[in-house]
């Protein structure tokens, strides 16, 4: 067991960011904080009512909210706010963004718990976040050019993973590391050191329920994944949770791809640009995969709003490159 603890690895990591004056450190520190409170909950689903079912009203998605929902915003939020370096937070739970210290230098993108809709049936959920600094002014109230910036800008991302485990992964543009909560003690430990995509990848994780809906690029790649062809070590294997941050945890340890593409009913996807799918990108280019919508990096695209949508394909370079040649062929 490795017995470096994230508090102390976020200090030894500060050096690489002499200017942040220790903020960054901060932010990942609160984040730290509210995962646990939010993993302590997720433990309960079972027996805890007041955190099980919904709350009888959507997010600006449409979505129905679960108690669980609302309870890990309210956390994350007021964990990032009494850090005093936070100007600002876009949360996939809020209509708009919320308005913090404007004296603080960073913002928040995150969706503080992604497949809520597993709660009750004990599937793995977790928490995406994103960080930001902010392009207005120091000094002066936050605004939503702050959040409509392309991932290329972002300082550091990750996730939670509430599962067998609770699991934080981040990267800062230095790498990707994964640190493991032991619940006995209240501490994350580094666990997956340095985490890359293997070489070897043959997983494809996509809803099917929706594959006569996609473009027909789309469906030929996927008619490839399940050919047979002993050359290219074909069949691929199909794994769908329907939770992305655990789609995405799995494919990372063991090689894959994750898709959302578009379809008839929802044309530009269904992730999220901001809270989801940049920070998954962010994540996936440190741990030398690639994240695309099928014709760009997803980090480049400039947001227009912040509840934007787009076709999502992530994981190991090899097959979302070959998804990208089926999708051109169109």
């Amino acid at each position: 067991m490795n017995f470096k603890t994230l508090g102390e690895f976020i200090i030894d990591r500060q050096k690489d960011f002499p200017g942040s004056s220790g903020d960054l450190s901060r932010i990942l520190s609160a984040i730290r904080l509210a995962s646990k409170i939010v993993s302590q909950q997720v433990n309960k689903a079972g027996l805890a009512r007041h955190i099980l079912g919904g709350v009888g009203r959507e997010n600006v998605q449409g979505e129905a909210q679960q108690k669980l929902d609302v309870y890990a915003d309210e956390r994350f939020i007021e964990a990032l706010n009494n850090r005093g370096n936070v100007c600002g937070i876009g949360s996939e739970e809020n209509d708009d963004f919320i308005e913090l210290n404007k004296d603080g230098k960073y913002i928040i993108l995150m969706d503080p718990l992604d497949g809520s809709s597993n709660i009750d049936v004990n599937v793995s959920i977790g928490t995406i976040f994103s960080v930001f600094k902010r392009v207005t002014e120091i000094g002066e109230p936050v605004a939503l050019e702050d959040f409509l910036q392309p991932g290329v800008e972002q300082v550091a991302a990750g996730y939670v993973l509430y599962g067998s485990s609770t699991m934080m992964v981040y990267t800062t543009g230095n790498g990707v590391n994964g640190f493991t909560y032991d619940p006995g003690i209240g501490v994350f430990f580094l666990s997956h050191p340095d985490m890359t995509f293997p070489n070897q990848s043959k997983i494809y994780s996509m809803n099917e329920g929706n594959l006569m809906r996609s473009s027909k690029g789309v469906q030929n790649y996927v008619k490839y994944c399940q050919e047979v062809d002993k050359e290219t070590n074909r069949p691929h294997t199909g794994r769908y949770i329907g939770s992305l941050v655990a789609d995405f945890h799995r494919n990372l340890i063991k090689g894959g791809i994750y898709m959302y593409p578009s379809t008839d009913s929802a044309p530009d996807g269904k992730l999220r640009l901001l809270y989801e799918c940049n920070p998954l990108a962010f994540l996936t280019e440190q741990a030398g995969g690639k994240a695309s919508n099928g014709k760009e990096r997803i980090m480049e695209i400039r947001p227009t709003k912040l509840h934007q949508r787009v076709p999502y394909f992530v994981g190991n370079t090899s097959m979302v490159e070959k998804v990208e040649e089926f999708i051109a062929k169109e």
